[in-house]
């Protein structure tokens, strides 16, 4: 039962790692720092290491059922903000109105991040760069629910058998992942093999009946 939580907890972050290897998009090209299209070894290890970092919430380096009950008090105390937030006359209920006055702000925020030079529009580069990073949550509460896939992956993970995962045992999970899609070996991923990796993933899920 132990190792079950663990490896929910954990799974969130490898399969991010998961994603930057699998999608021809979102979370991966986030990854590529210079922006050549492909995704290099050193720049998935650099996003991997932020990443654990981020989810080391105690930072003993290694990912544990202490930091997955932090990051769910995290979040519950944000969704707690959001909805004080919305509920703008404090009567501690969202009318419709409320809540669609909450939404134009997110989205006004959001376009505001997104509009690097304030001109009040998105060039292409920015509208997709908005968007991926909304798509990137759907990707990864998807594989969250089905799980099964990134359970097997924490469970590959942990080699020690500790029932914790170490940022070495997660960043090695996630290269083993990118080196099977790097299938000419040159430590890059193109468009092309993510698109092909994550439509072998497709597959064995299906085969899988998942």
């Amino acid at each position: 039962m132990k190792k079950a939580i663990l490896i929910s907890s954990a799974t969130a972050l490898l399969m991010a790692g998961g994603i930057a290897v699998a999608a021809p998009g979102d979370r991966g090209m986030r990854a590529d720092t210079n922006a050549d299209g492909a995704i290099s070894r050193a720049e998935l290890t650099a996003s991997l290491n932020t990443r654990f970092a981020k989810m080391d919430v105690n930072g003993d380096g290694q990912l544990s059922k202490e930091d997955r009950e932090a990051r769910r008090a995290d979040r519950s105390a944000k969704r707690g903000e959001r909805f004080a937030k919305a509920d703008t006359n404090g009567d501690g209920e969202l009318t419709q109105a409320e809540m669609e006055a909450a939404r134009s702000a997110r989205r006004a925020e959001r376009f505001a991040r997104a509009d690097k030079d304030g001109n009040g529009k998105l060039s292409q580069e920015e509208a997709q760069a908005m968007h991926g990073k909304r798509g990137d949550r759907g990707m990864r509460g998807k594989g969250h629910k089905r799980g099964g896939h990134g359970m097997a992956m924490m469970r590959n993970a942990d080699t020690n058998g500790d029932q914790k995962i170490s940022q070495a045992e997660f960043t090695a999970a996630a290269l083993a992942r990118f080196d099977k899609a790097d299938t000419n070996n040159d430590g890059k991923l193109t468009k092309e093999e993510r698109q092909a990796a994550r439509a072998a993933y497709k597959g064995e899920r299906n085969n899988r009946g998942g």
